[in-house]
Order: C-alpha cells, then sequence, then structure tokens
C-alpha cells in the first residue's frame, strides 16, 4: 500500500525515529505534490504537437527549501528521494555535482566542443527526471557564471529540481565578483521553482551533541571509537565524500564531509601552508568540524601551532562546532616556546566551545 510522505514522516515519529515538528510536517504536501507529478504516467504526445515546437512543462519545476542550519531540511529531502518510485532519479550534494559538471566540460572542451555546458546538461537530462541537490550554494564566480543556463536547460526538459540550502535565493552568491550576472538566475529560481523557508526552531544537529563529550584526550584508538560513533550519528551513517573549496584560485579538500559535517586530521589542516582565507571558506562551509590527533605544540611545530590557532579562531568567530581528538588537555597543548603564552586564549575557546549549548545562537549563512 502505497504511503504519503506525511504518512511516512508521522510513523517515523511514531518509532522515535523523529522528532515530530510542525514546520517539518507542512513542507510535506508540497514534496508529495511533486512526488505524484513524477510517478504519473507520462502524457500521451498528440499527433500534431511536433508541428508546433517543443513546450516547457507547466507549473513549478521544483522546491528550494531553506532555512538555518540543522532545521531537517535534508532529512525531508532525503525522505522524499527515498519514497519517490522512479529509476531516474539522483540525490547529490550541490558542490559535488558542480564538480561533475566542471570535469564534464573540461573533457568536452579538449573534444573541441563549442558550447562545452550542451553535452553536459544532455548527459544529465537523459538519466534523471528528479535531480535533488543538497546545501546549494554559490561561492565561486566559474560557479555563478554556469549554474543559471544549466537550470534553464533542466527546467526545458521538464527536470524537477529539489534543493536545499542556508540562504534565500536572493542571498546566493552574495558580495560575489560580478554579481549582477547572477541576479538573472535567481530571477530564474524565484519564477520556476516553489521557494519556501523552514522555520523550524529546532536545530537537530545541536540536539544530537546535548550532553555529549566532544574533546577527547589522549588521541587513542577509544577516542578514534567515540568520534566513530559520534560521525555515524551526526551523518546518519554516511561514509562522507570529500569537499572541495576554491579560495583565491587555490583548492582546499575536506576529505570527509556530508551536509555541513566535516572529518579531517589536524595535519590535513594544519600541516599545509593554509592561511585565513583557507580557513574562513571552511568555516563558511561548515556547521560542524570534527578534527583528529591535535598533537603537542612547541617552536619544533611553530608554522603548524599559529595555523592551528588561527584555525580554532574562525571556527570560534564563526561559531562553528567542534569535536576533537588531542595529545592533552587544551591547556597542556603548549606549554613552551613562542606563542605560549598567546595559546592561552585558544585553550580558553577550545574550553568555552565545550559546552553543550555553545554554537546554538548561529545564525543562517
Amino acid at each position: 500500500m502505497r504511503r504519503s510522505l506525511t504518512q511516512i514522516y508521522d510513523a517515523r515519529v511514531a518509532e522515535g525515529a523523529y522528532r515530530a515538528d510542525a514546520a517539518q510536517r507542512a513542507v510535506l504536501p508540497i514534496l508529495e505534490a511533486f512526488r505524484a507529478r513524477l510517478e504519473a504516467p507520462p502524457p500521451k504526445k498528440r499527433l500534431l504537437s511536433g508541428l508546433f515546437g517543443k513546450s516547457e512543462p507547466a507549473g513549478p519545476m521544483g522546491l528550494y527549501l531553506w532555512g538555518g542550519v540543522g532545521r531537517g531540511k535534508s532529512m525531508l529531502m532525503d525522505l522524499f528521494a527515498a519514497a519517490v518510485d522512479i529509476p531516474d532519479k539522483r540525490r547529490v550534494h550541490f558542490h559535488g555535482f558542480m564538480q561533475e559538471v566542471h570535469a564534464g566540460m573540461h573533457a568536452a572542451r579538449k573534444r573541441g566542443v563549442e558550447d562545452a555546458l550542451e553535452p553536459v546538461a544532455q548527459a544529465v537530462i537523459a538519466r534523471v527526471r528528479l535531480l535533488a541537490f543538497d546545501e546549494m550554494q554559490i561561492t565561486d564566480i566559474t560557479d555563478a557564471m554556469i549554474v543559471g543556463r544549466l537550470f534553464e536547460k533542466l527546467f526545458a526538459a521538464g527536470v524537477i529540481v529539489i534543493a536545499t540550502s542556508n540562504r534565500p535565493p536572493e542571498d546566493l552568491y552574495k558580495h560575489g565578483l560580478n554579481r549582477a550576472l547572477f541576479v538573472p538566475f535567481i530571477e530564474l529560481l524565484r519564477a520556476r521553482m516553489q521557494v519556501m523557508e523552514l522555520e523550524s526552531e529546532t536545530d537537530y544537529r545541536q540536539h544530537r551533541l546535548e550532553g555529549a563529550q566532544v574533546y577527547f584526550h589522549p588521541a587513542d584508538a577509544t577516542a578514534r571509537d567515540a568520534i566513530d560513533t559520534l560521525w555515524q550519528e551526526l551523518t546518519g551513517a554516511d561514509p562522507g565524500a570529500p569537499l572541495v573549496l576554491t579560495v583565491q584560485g587555490r583548492t582546499v579538500e575536506l576529505p570527509r564531509h556530508h551536509n555541513g559535517v566535516a572529518r579531517a586530521d589536524f595535519w590535513e589542516l594544519c600541516g599545509r601552508p593554509l592561511g585565513p582565507a583557507d580557513y574562513l571558506e571552511i568555516a563558511r562551509n561548515l556547521r560542524l568540524l570534527i578534527l583528529e590527533h591535535i598533537p603537542r605544540l612547541s617552536a619544533a611545530n611553530y608554522n603548524e601551532a599559529k595555523r592551528f590557532v588561527t584555525l580554532i579562531d574562525t571556527l570560534y568567530e564563526a561559531r562553528v562546532r567542534l569535536i576533537a581528538s588531542a595529545a592533552d588537555a587544551p591547556e597542556e597543548l603548549y606549554l613552551e616556546g613562542a606563542g605560549a603564552f598567546e595559546f592561552e586564549r585558544t585553550a580558553s575557546r577550545l574550553r568555552e566551545m565545550q559546552a553543550a549549548d555553545w554554537g546554538s545562537d548561529r545564525k543562517a549563512d
């Protein structure tokens, strides 16, 4: 027996898998309407329709669901994508999808294709009728120039797009280079997609950490097991995928990422020549960072220690939550050498960031 999305949601609330939330529940009838369109038999072609050209599908071509981090947007999209009974559907992180688009365009240019986006768009259209994007955001000028044309082609072909974002359409690529060229895409989203804010006051990722230990020392097997458990809970057992960010023409990669939660080793973020701009971009893209194997710091690893201080300051200012494993307690990490005195502030911040409600005042980006 086919159950509606609301019935599935209510059943999971009854099982204890979800917490009842009126704002989340209000989104489900809208998603149900798109589900019905996708599962309905394709309309019969009229005999003379080819004489008058191809007309674009009527009605909204998707849902743009935005709101604060941790409100349940990704959970609703996952529920919808799993329930839609069609084979040609795809759920993907927006950043990962755009990396695929760039790779496809690069390959097309090597073949001498004049419009490199065209074969990429047609390949997507041939494979899917439903494209579910998680965490849509535009921070790169190249993406900003591509995404408008891509969405026009998807909509014209009848592809339904469901997207989640922390930002309303008007704030996408905010303050970006040549942003005026991006404004038509915002108008396209407003015209072709149903835009809805998820106004829930509950931050579910924050709730999962209430009362949980988030700083572990020493960074041994016990700490690793505890962090593995937290990762499983925060990501729904998703293995994660690399998150590649572009900063001033360079790439910064976090090896494991899912829905605003990333996991990296100290040396991956502090052992490389990264600076404030890199850490700021990381903080903009995350709600929570798991940082493992923080060593004892001294003059022997002074550059790494300086980067660590910058990273913690950036996460602190951006109200990004931190789960960490380290060689010792915060106050014992940096006891001698240049910078030891200044590290007292970092140690204090590391202590403050362990509080159960720390970061709960973060606003949507």
